[in-house]
C-alpha cells in the first residue's frame, strides 16, 4: 500500500493490525515457536496480533462450529476479517449472504469487516454492488476490494458501513488498509503509522504477502512485519497522548 495522505496532527485510532492468514507452518520459528503443531498457531497468533484476514473463507464457506472454534482461540479483542466466498464476490451468488451472515454471527463481537473482492476484470456494476449492500445488515462493516479501472470513484456513494480498501478519506466509519508492498523497512512502518493514527476512526491494517509464496516476503513473516507496525503504530511521540489499541483487551475496553 502506498499512502499518499499523511497526518499532521496524530490522534488516538483504534486500530486491528494483523496478516493475511495464520496457518502457515513455514513460520515455525520465525514467529511460531519451532514445536508448535497447527491446532496451536492461531491462540499463538492472538497473543502478539490483534487481528487476521482470512482468505479460505474464499473458495469454501466454513461450518459454523470452524468459526466459533477460531473464535474460541483468540482474546477478548481480536477480529476477523473474513474474506466473502468467490460463489458471492465472482460469480454473483447473493441468495448465499444469508448462510454467510448466520455463520459469522457466532464470533459476535470478533467479528471484524466483510472482505468482498471483485474479479480484477469484472468493471463497474453499481447494481450488483447495492443489491449487495441491502442485503447485509447495515452493522455489517464491508471492504471492497474493487480493482478494474471502471469503480473508480464509487467510494463517493458509498453507506457509512462501507469502504474501498485503502481508502483513507471519505464518510464511512471505518477504514481498512491492505499492505503488500514489501519489505517495509522501520522508515516506511514509521510513515504508515503516522498516516492511520491520524484517521481518528477504526482501522484495519492487513498485511498481505505478496508474491511470497511462503508469506515471508523478503524472508519476513507477514506475521512479523505486522508485529514491527503494531509497534511502531502504539509509540507515543513528543505532545501524543498515549493509547496502545492493539494491546490484548484494549478495542473492548
Amino acid at each position: 500500500m502506498t499512502c499518499s495522505v499523511t497526518a499532521t496532527s496524530p490522534s488516538v485510532t483504534r486500530a486491528y493490525v494483523g496478516a493475511s492468514g495464520f496457518s502457515y507452518a513455514e513460520w515455525r520459528g520465525s514467529f511460531y515457536p519451532a514445536d508448535a503443531k497447527p491446532p496451536e498457531f492461531l491462540s499463538h497468533y492472538g497473543q502478539r496480533l490483534s487481528a487476521v484476514e482470512l482468505n479460505n473463507t474464499f473458495y469454501r464457506l466454513p461450518a459454523e462450529d470452524q468459526f466459533r472454534r477460531w473464535g474460541d482461540a483468540t482474546p477478548a479483542g481480536f477480529r476477523f476479517a473474513i474474506k466473502a466466498p468467490r460463489s458471492i464476490s465472482h460469480f454473483g451468488r447473493l441468495d448465499q449472504l444469508g448462510t454467510l451472515s448466520e455463520r459469522l454471527a457466532v464470533l459476535g463481537p470478533r467479528l471484524g469487516p466483510l472482505l468482498v473482492r471483485a474479479h480484477d476484470e469484472r468493471p463497474r456494476d453499481d447494481g450488483f454492488l447495492q443489491l449487495l449492500l441491502d442485503s447485509l445488515d447495515p452493522t455489517f462493516l464491508v471492504a471492497l476490494d474493487l480493482r478494474h479501472p471502471s469503480w473508480e470513484g464509487v467510494e463517493e456513494g458509498l453507506p457509512p458501513n462501507a469502504v474501498r480498501v485503502n481508502q483513507l478519506e471519505g464518510a464511512a466509519r471505518f477504514r481498512y488498509l491492505r499492505f503488500s508492498d514489501h519489505p517495509y523497512d522501520d522508515e516506511a512502518l514509521a510513515r504508515a503509522a503516522e498516516t492511520v493514527r491520524g484517521l481518528g476512526v477504526e482501522t484495519y491494517c492487513l498485511f498481505a504477502k505478496g508474491q511470497a509464496d511462503d508469506h515471508s516476503p523478503a524472508g519476513e513473516p507477514t506475521a512479523v512485519t505486522a508485529e514491527r507496525f503494531a509497534h511502531r503504530l502504539t509509540a507515543v511521540g513528543p505532545g501524543t497522548q498515549s493509547e496502545n489499541p492493539t494491546q490484548e483487551g484494549g478495542p473492548d475496553g
